[in-house]
């Protein structure tokens, strides 16, 4: 069974199916990278504690910086968030994200 989690009419904020659950890119509100970032990964936790997941089962991140040149201060954040011994298949890169507001978005998928 497919079970839609904050299902809307264009998108779900995650889906589960089989074990596995699929979180939609999550951006964050703030000023800086990091604010975003953090604000990004609070979403992610929310998410993956309804779909009954957790970072600990983080199977792969995709991470996109409207500016790589903020990869450090991003990672400053991830670092400090990612669980010890627990860290995903991972994967960043630079792209035009939906509103030039937006600094970040991450993409998780992860175990149940």
């Amino acid at each position: 069974m497919i079970d839609r989690i904050q299902p809307g009419a264009r998108m779900s904020g995650a889906v589960k199916y089989n074990g596995i659950v699929w979180l939609a890119g999550q951006v964050g509100e703030g000023a800086t990278v990091a604010e975003q970032t953090q604000d990004c990964l609070n979403q992610i936790d929310a998410l993956l504690a309804e779909a009954g997941s957790s970072k600990e089962k983080i199977l792969q991140t995709i991470i996109w910086l409207s500016d790589m040149a903020d990869f450090a201060e991003m990672n400053g954040v991830w670092d400090g968030w990612v669980a010890k011994g627990h860290a995903p298949a991972r994967a960043t890169g630079e792209a035009k994200l939906a509103a030039p507001k937006y600094k970040v978005e991450i993409i998780v998928t992860a175990a149940c």
